[in-house]
């Protein structure tokens, strides 16, 4: 049961700006009793009077202490708590003396004349007319502020959010919220349809209201491209929102032209009937494809110097190029815009190798880069070339609050200053979005050669869209597929799998291959047990490898093999409690120093720093990206932070708040090792739903592994997974814009030559 304190704030022990947690010191009203009082507050005013809600609990480090977890600020009401709280620093420019004058000259009617008559402060000795009337609008917008919070707290909105609320629409707040609450599910990061609904009806407000329709309408595409879709189907969008809304689906047709109208959807027909893009992607999609075709320069080179060189390039590094590797090199150095795919073993790193000599040899300046840290950091080690993310190669500048509808990453990489460089390449393509290739688009000039390279065959990326098949669908640029499985690729049963599960044909399950185990296994605990027998004993001397950097993938989150329950059980053997190690627990999760974490979401505004000898910074910048996976080193209880350092080195420190964004890594979802490779790689296979259990997703989970792919489970499902073909579809249309303009650009050059004749 909750209980109530009264005092004011004496002083304030520590504070975490970015998230508002405060560690106080409350003093009663009339006796000097001290309490330390925590809590997350939006500001904080030392000497304020404040009446808070919580209850008392026992930290074993700091002893007794009162959570806080809603407070109501009160004015100052003797002469002896006004000058306490005029003189705490709470209003600029009046320090403890000049509170001390002010009170002595006004007694008990000090509080109203400072917020009523103001102008007579200045009858004090050191206050000009001008500063009496800077008090008193202080004085005015913390009372309006404070009043604000009190009014939103009544619909159950916290603190933080209200400050972020107030922010935003000062005192218009109250017409907002009475008129259309929905605006602040656009305006505001951290209040989703979801919130905004709540709010609206403690309000009052119909469930037919044309607010709320036309906001659920946008909140449906909006978790549709969470899916990674570009756009809905009109139908499909109507029935997922009349699911939501609870109202029927031909309300909303109207709606949906006043939101074209308003510019806030586009609405197309296809072949396949109408469908709805929420502006931003339509307009990223016909960006991007506009950009890509001008890319796409022809540069003809001269056939026997380019055969002379790569016969060259093939001498000087004792390598030999096959004929689509020949023609993946002469096609990079003769078109603005090259794609490069095949799976794995196929040489695409030869290739590239081969490409970046090519380049070298003309005296082109290179950058090369992937999505993801991890992946940036395997392509240094293949190429011997110092590869960076695309993030950094934009040079990521922070961004408001976070990732959002209409709003955009700040790089400093864009149009106005694009890249410096002759040649660009970019790995791991399958798993760019359509916002980063974007965004990468207006980095690049007219005449820089654009390499993509990637296997379309792999996971499309997390985020909206699916940008590397449709560049390849779309037929309008030059690509070269590699096939062929190099010789000693086809001596690795990981490659030589991988491809068969791909073709759909059946793998052979007989534990004779020196990289392939099949452990056949029917229960779920007893799976597990096998798992961590493998990761604790047997596969780290196999591999050479620690225990931690062996990974279980898995297809799920949920049931008895999903992330969730796995990563549980493999952090009690792997790095079981120990009165050495601090913990802490967020919501459902313990973490653990010296546990394996995986960064979930993009943080583009979290510091990192790379530590060199004696623990001096080497290099520093912003932004933890969904996928990094690291190891918690410090739990430190009084700063209430954490400090994890992820694999390429880089250290962050999350306040308590933000390890929200942190899951346990011992086990992952396939979707989130993309862009990954691992020592060696388990897969417990059990059952699961249909559309999970399939081709695409089994062939990503085996390509991650470098020596060693173990399966644990029931040869079954895993032949059943090999056979099934069926992948949620993902809306995207990046193909068919790149073709539209190909095809306009065809017409004005066809009409063009017409004239000329």
């Amino acid at each position: 049961m909750s209980e109530t304190v009264t005092g004011y704030i004496d002083h304030v022990i520590f504070r975490n700006e970015d998230n508002g947690y405060t560690v106080m010191v409350l003093k009663g009203m009339e006796e000097e009793q001290e309490l330390t009082c925590v809590g997350t507050f939006p500001a904080i005013t030392q000497g304020a009077a404040i009446e808070a809600s919580g209850n008392y609990t026992t930290h074993p480090v700091y002893g007794k202490q009162f959570q806080i977890s809603s407070y109501v600020e009160k004015m100052p009401e003797d002469a002896l708590a006004m000058e306490r709280y005029l003189g705490s620093g709470a209003i600029k420019g009046i320090g403890a003396a000049l509170a001390a004058r002010i009170v002595r000259r006004f007694g008990d009617d000090t509080m109203s004349i400072v917020e009523e008559e103001p102008e007579r402060l200045a009858e004090i000795k050191g206050i000009s007319e001008k500063k009496a009337m800077e008090i008193a609008e202080q004085m005015t917008e913390k009372a309006d502020m404070r009043r604000a919070m009190i009014f939103l707290q009544k619909y159950g909105i916290s603190l933080n959010l209200g400050a972020k609320i107030y922010q935003k629409y000062g005192q218009t707040v109250y017409g907002v919220l009475q008129e259309n609450p929905y605006r602040l599910a656009e305006d505001i990061s951290g209040v989703g349809f979801r919130i905004a609904d709540e709010i609206a009806s403690r309000i009052g407000i119909h469930t037919d209201s044309d607010y709320r329709i036309r906001s659920g309408m946008l909140y449906t595409l909006l978790q549709a491209s969470g899916e990674g879709h570009i756009y809905l189907p009109k139908e499909e969008l109507f029935s997922r929102a009349s699911g939501l809304l609870g109202v029927d689906s031909s309300y909303m047709e109207k709606h949906l032209m006043d939101m074209i109208v308003d510019r806030k959807l586009i609405l197309k027909e296809t072949e396949e009937g109408a469908v709805v893009y929420p502006t931003r992607y339509y307009y990223l999609e016909l960006n991007s494809a506009r950009m890509l075709c001008e890319l796409n320069i022809l540069c003809p080179e001269d056939e026997g110097m380019v055969e002379k060189r790569i016969n060259r390039i093939e001498k000087e590094t004792g390598t030999r190029l096959d004929e689509m590797q020949k023609q993946a090199v002469a096609a990079a150095a003769s078109h603005g815009l090259f794609i490069l795919t095949g799976g794995p073993g196929t040489g695409k790193t030869t290739t590239i190798n081969a490409i970046i000599r090519y380049f070298e040899e003309e005296g082109a300046e290179l950058r090369l880069a992937a999505p993801t840290g991890r992946a940036a950091k395997r392509m240094t080690e293949a190429t011997g070339y110092e590869a960076q993310t695309i993030h950094r190669l934009l040079e990521l500048n922070g961004m408001p609050e976070e990732e959002q509808e209409g709003r955009a990453v700040h790089f400093d990489r864009n149009s106005e200053n694009p890249l410096e460089a002759d040649v660009i390449i970019i790995d791991e393509m399958s798993m760019v979005d359509i916002a980063l290739m974007h965004s990468l688009l207006l980095a690049v000039t007219a005449g820089t050669r654009l390499i993509l390279v990637g296997d379309e065959n792999q996971l499309p990326s997390v985020g909206p869209g699916n940008v590397l098949r449709d560049i390849i669908r779309s037929g309008c640029f030059s690509v070269v597929e590699l096939k062929k499985i190099f010789r000693q690729a086809s001596e690795s049963d990981i490659v030589v799998n991988a491809h068969k599960i791909n073709r759909g044909e059946q793998v052979t399950i007989n534990n004779k291959s020196r990289d392939f185990f099949f452990l056949k296994r029917y229960d779920a605990d007893i799976i597990i047990r096998v798992v961590i027998a493998l990761i604790q004993e047997k596969l780290p001397r196999y591999v050479d490898a620690k225990p931690y950097e062996i990974q279980v993938l898995t297809p799920m989150r949920k049931g008895l093999l999903g992330v969730e329950r796995l990563n549980q059980i493999l952090q009690r053997y792997l790095n079981p409690p120990d009165e050495k190690k601090k913990e802490k627990e967020i919501g459902q999760r313990l973490f653990r120093e010296g546990d394996k974490v995986m960064q979930v979401k993009n943080n583009y505004q979290l510091e990192w720093e790379i530590l060199g000898r004696y623990k001096i910074p080497v290099d520093k910048g912003v932004g933890v990206f969904n996928g990094d996976t690291g190891i918690m080193t410090e739990i430190n209880e009084f700063a209430e932070t954490a400090t994890v350092e992820f694999e390429d080195g880089r250290q962050a420190e999350y306040s308590f708040k933000q390890l929200e964004e942190l899951e346990l890594a011992y086990a992952v979802t396939i979707h989130k090792s993309q862009g990954s490779e691992y020592p060696a790689v388990i897969l417990p296979i059990l059952s699961g739903p249909r559309m999970l259990m399939n081709r695409n997703l089994l062939y990503t989970a085996v390509t991650r592994a470098r020596k060693c792919v173990t399966v644990v489970g029931s040869e079954t499902t895993f032949a059943e997974m090999i056979r099934n073909e069926k992948q949620q579809q993902r809306y995207s249309s990046l193909d068919r814009r790149i073709r539209e303009l190909d095809e306009s650009e065809q017409k004005e050059s066809a009409i063009g030559e017409k004239g000329l004749s």
